[in-house]
């Protein structure tokens, strides 16, 4: 996932450092005052790479969530899958690519006691310490409070097949030129001139801007969750 552009990261970053410190009462102010929809894409730049979240709030009270980390350069890409029924969180899956694979799997009871966990590195078994599951509870707390900061914030997150005439067929299929500062469109334009195939965007959307996060040759609407089935 080579790539990531680093410029014009101001605007937007000063508005996600004060939306991820938003907690408790005034969270839930927001969300009862004004209604958010059950499915959502954000992300925003995290340290050493740049992170996805797609969620989806079903009429049950369940949550599901699925967020993937872009690291800058050749490292390996992590993909994190997040389950919540009400407040307890009951499964998370986390997939890390690269030369050494790695893929683990916790289950939780409606007790939030563990009742499974699985993990492979290299196609080898190994055990789960009571301190890793630990940190995936953090995490995935963590995530999940951002995206409720982002959400509130009106950061989205789009994606798609950037064509040379500048503009972009996202996967939702409409075609039309993102807001991208001119730094940006450059460093798309170089990518492209060294792939045959046209080269993958995923960028950010605001109030306050929009930020180029991605360029690839991977097609990400390969894999993007579909709303119905997600």
């Amino acid at each position: 996932m080579n790539g990531f552009s680093r410029g014009a990261i101001s605007p937007l970053l000063s508005v996600w450092r004060p939306l991820v410190a938003l907690t408790g009462a005034l969270l839930l102010t927001a969300c009862s005052s004004n209604p958010l929809p059950p499915f959502t894409a954000s992300g925003y730049v995290a340290d050493g790479g740049v992170v996805r979240i797609w969620r989806k709030d079903n009429g049950d009270g369940s949550v599901h969530m699925l967020t993937a980390f872009s690291p800058y350069g050749n490292g390996a890409t992590t993909t994190n899958e997040y389950r919540w029924q009400g407040d307890n969180l009951v499964f998370i899956e986390q997939n890390i690519q690269g030369e050494l694979p790695e893929h683990s799997k916790v289950r939780f009871d409606d007790r939030g006691e563990l009742s499974f966990m699985q993990r492979e590195v290299d196609g080898q078994k190994q055990q789960l310490s009571r301190e890793q599951i630990a940190l995936y509870q953090y995490q995935a707390s963590r995530t999940k409070v951002t995206s409720e900061a982002l959400r509130i914030g009106k950061v989205i997150l789009r994606q798609g097949r950037w064509h040379r005439d500048g503009t972009v067929t996202t996967c939702e299929g409409a075609t039309f030129s993102p807001k991208l500062d001119n730094p940006s469109q450059s460093h798309i334009a170089r990518r492209q001139s060294h792939s045959s195939l046209e080269v993958s965007i995923a960028w950010l959307e605001a109030p306050e801007g929009s930020q180029l996060l991605l360029v690839a040759n991977e097609n990400f609407c390969s894999w993007q969750p579909e709303p119905g089935e997600f």
